[in-house]
């Protein structure tokens, strides 16, 4: 008994002591991150280290929307994200619906398919894209890069929908189709609500993916125009000096979106981690 009860305190200090180590290595960026973009740049290099500066000031905030076309960065970045999750979740959730409630030749084929295509490392569509993309002329333009990321959010999309879908029972469909409803009612006005979580789940993954993406907005946008903001905070380096509270102030604007998208979700998120948990 006395073993037992050792080993189960040295399993929990061993689990405690993993959890704090994990939790250190993202909030100790994340700390330094918010302590560096509220510092004057004199104050920046300055030895010893300071966490809490001793002078804090804004003037980083002021100066990425003032001397660099940061307002333009951010807004490309939320329209295309905006309009490339909006169109992910339409999409996967009528895949996933589909695959969900009908057999069909070839469904084991196309469900492979969209697993495959998350097993290729990105860099090796960019050229691809590119060239199929300047074909149509859709080089440097919000509707290239919006393409770009629904393709790659559509098939996880999917799968999670699907597995969403096929946690609900065919029953349901059946009853509101024998009360008159037709199968795309049924859908959308009884089965979507059900699925709320996955909804907001895959609205979160489909967010996190285009807001952080970098290599195609990079390749794919020639104008300053039409950056998006990680291309944007990549540029705040300078060739003679890099102004850290100011990259630092732009990384803190650009994660308020995720922040925020979180707190409205996480209700839904939360209830989707611990679905079937009871059963």
């Amino acid at each position: 008994m006395t073993t037992t009860r050792g080993k189960k305190l040295l399993l929990d200090l061993l689990s405690y002591f993993i959890l704090i180590v994990s939790s250190l290595v993202v909030l100790v960026p994340s700390l330094w991150m918010v302590s560096t973009a509220f510092k004057p740049s004199e104050l920046v290099m300055s030895t010893p280290l300071k966490w809490i500066p001793d002078k804090i000031t804004f003037t980083s905030f002021l100066r990425i929307w003032e001397d660099y076309p940061f307002g333009d960065y951010f807004l490309n970045s939320v329209y295309i994200v905006i309009a490339a999750t909006v169109i992910s979740l339409i999409f996967s959730a009528l895949a996933g619906y589909g695959t969900s409630r009908f057999t069909f030749r070839g469904k084991g084929s196309f469900l492979t398919f969209l697993l495959m295509t998350q097993m290729f490392p990105s860099i090796m569509l960019l050229i691809p894209f590119y060239k199929v993309l300047k074909a149509f002329g859709l080089i440097d333009t919000h509707l290239g890069l919006i393409l770009v990321y629904i393709s790659f959010t559509i098939p996880f999309c999917t799968w999670m929908m699907m597995g969403y879908f096929q946690s609900i029972p065919k029953e349901l469909d059946s009853a509101a189709m024998i009360d008159g409803c037709s199968r795309l009612r049924t859908f959308v006005q009884i089965i979507l609500p059900l699925c709320l979580p996955g909804l907001s789940a895959t609205a979160i993954y489909a967010f996190l993916v285009g807001w952080n993406e970098y290599m195609f907005a990079f390749i794919l946008t020639t104008s300053e125009n039409m950056k998006t903001l990680p291309v944007g905070i990549a540029q705040l380096n300078g060739f003679y000096k890099i102004e850290w509270n100011d990259m630092m102030a732009a990384s803190l604007v650009s994660s308020l979106p995720l922040i925020i998208l979180f707190l409205f979700l996480q209700k839904y998120f939360i209830s989707s981690l611990t679905a079937g948990a009871v059963k």
